[in-house]
């Protein structure tokens, strides 16, 4: 019976290694580099916190300088988060502005146009690029720009995967890619991977493969250089048949991507879709949840298309493999009841075996509930983010009324004089000034959530009724009225206690603002509500 049970256990423990693939050592240091993703990350927001903190004292610094700080800041985000690049590209852009430079001005829509294609809205990143006045480029900016133009071209013609539509943005990509060609070092990386994977495009393998093994040979690459390569030269096996190549270069460029807190990325997606077609299913499972994270952390949203197409069917396989087991514990324990009811202790550990199976069934199903409730989750946190704007607009006008309590009441004791040194610290309180900023914070980051508020707003009325901001206003008042609204505070009320102003005045503003519209009374708080965040 002894050696039975130990036969049946090897034959159970090789089917479950065949079904989830044999570990590799580099697929093992991804795991492990997945475990410990929050260490990468940690440093991340160091490097982020040093560079906020300078910036936050850059009133003290002059305009070049700021443009130098915001642009760093700006690298630091482009591929780890769409929202706080845009930001900074705004920074960029006003900087530029005051500036009056024009190259600083064009080499604002450059990385404007990259994090808008990073972010998958390829309409608004080509409508930006397309204005980009080349002639008053320098070459390295020049550069830089042929090789976005092309790279967006092909990834446009990925993403669509049309025998028509791919050919044609690849012909369009090369022409661009030849551009910065033309300008580039021939012995530089940008030239010899620029080359690389204009030869992939063109179904010239051998050729690229050999121009990116020798950038991997002859050049220092970042971690955010080597992860493009890698995944890039993944393609090139891919095309060839060798997927176990493949997958060891995808490993490693989404090691890279952990290891550099990238999030804009496609590696560790592909290699989930390899993996799942390898019959490693667990592995597959985990990675493109994973990809799903940084797709949403990031704001990728063609990201986030990519994934929901094929985490179902991974999630739906890992659900199969586990009935497959079930059905072949069934077989085994019938196998072993025929053979002998000497067996029946070994029927109990099968038995038992079931039982944890149909644990594990219930922890997956409820995991891929979870999974379908997630696109309901990601929609509600905007609502979130509104509720969380306008709690912390509520209590910072609280503060701002204790201040002016507290100020009042020091006064008084100035005026029965007391505590003298008190008065020149007191002085110093201005309750305006903090309400004023305190608006233009609120104003700040409602744009940041709402970039064509003010346009959409506007569109509700002729063009002799729409709003027209001075240049230092980011809202005012019937704007922010409004834009309260929008994140859900429509109590009038309410609205007053925020703004500081009677009940009375909010009531005649919005009746003002709604007579002058072009839709009815009755449906124009309905229109503001359906403008839509990013």
């Amino acid at each position: 019976m002894k050696h039975l049970f130990t036969f049946f256990a090897l034959l159970f423990s090789c089917n479950l290694i065949f079904a989830n693939g044999v570990p590799d050592s580099t697929l093992i240091k991804l795991d492990a580099a997945i475990d410990n993703h929050q260490f990468y990350e940690d440093q991340k927001i160091k490097q982020l916190k040093v560079l906020k903190e300078r910036a936050q004292r850059s009133e003290k610094l002059s305009l070049e300088q700021q443009y130098k700080l915001y642009s760093a800041l700006y690298d630091e985000y482009r591929s780890y988060s769409y929202d706080s690049s845009f930001v900074y590209i705004n920074k960029l852009r006003a900087i530029a502005d005051k500036l009056n430079d024009p190259v600083k001005q064009e080499a604002v829509k450059i990385k404007l146009g990259f994090i808008l294609l990073s972010s998958g809205m390829f309409k608004e990143g080509f409508d930006t690029l397309r204005v980009v006045k080349t002639k008053l480029l320098p070459t390295p900016l020049k550069q830089e720009f042929f090789s976005l133009m092309g790279a967006s071209y092909y990834n446009l013609g990925d993403y669509n995967k049309d025998n028509f539509y791919t050919a044609k943005y690849n012909q369009l990509g090369s022409r661009y890619i030849d551009s910065a060609l033309a300008i580039s070092d021939p012995n530089s990386y940008e030239y010899l991977s620029s080359q690389a994977l204009k030869f992939l495009k063109e179904n010239k393998t051998d050729s690229s493969l050999k121009q990116f093994q020798t950038v991997l040979e002859n050049f220092k690459l970042s971690k955010h250089q080597y992860a493009i390569v890698t995944s890039t030269l993944s393609d090139i096996y891919i095309r060839k048949g060798e997927t176990d190549q493949a997958i060891q270069l995808l490993a490693e460029a989404a090691i890279a991507d952990i290891q550099s807190s990238t999030k804009e990325t496609t590696a560790i997606l592909i290699l989930a879709n390899l993996l799942y077609q390898k019959g490693d299913v667990k592995r597959a499972y985990d990675y493109i949840k994973y990809a799903s994270e940084d797709a949403a952390f990031y704001g990728a949203r063609q990201r986030k298309i990519q994934v929901s197409a094929i985490m179902p069917i991974i999630a739906g396989e890992k659900l199969n493999s586990i009935e497959a087991q079930k059905r072949a514990l069934i077989l085994y324990s019938s196998i072993i009841t025929l053979l002998s009811l000497l067996v029946i202790g070994f029927v109990v550990i099968i038995f038992k075996q079931v039982k944890k199976l149909k644990e594990a069934e219930k922890t997956i199903k409820a995991s891929n509930t979870s999974l379908q409730a997630m696109n309901h989750l990601l929609m509600e946190a905007e609502k979130i983010k509104e509720e969380y704007i306008g709690y912390s607009f509520h209590i910072n006008s609280k503060y701002i009324d204790k201040i002016e309590r507290f100020k009042k009441n020091i006064d008084q004791n100035l005026t029965a004089r007391k505590f003298d040194e008190i008065k020149l610290h007191v002085n110093r309180i201005d309750p305006k000034k903090e309400r004023e900023e305190l608006y233009h914070g609120f104003d700040k980051v409602f744009l940041r959530l709402f970039p064509h508020f003010i346009t959409d707003f506007n569109s509700l009325f002729k063009d002799d009724d729409q709003i027209k901001l001075s240049g230092i206003e980011l809202l005012n008042t019937e704007l922010r009225i409004f834009a309260l609204i929008r994140l859900g505070i429509t109590d009038n009320e309410k609205i007053a206690q925020i703004l500081d102003f009677s009940v009375n005045t909010i009531y005649s503003y919005k009746t003002r603002i709604k007579n002058r519209s072009l839709v009815p009374n009755e449906a124009f708080e309905d229109r503001i509500m359906a403008i839509k965040a990013i």
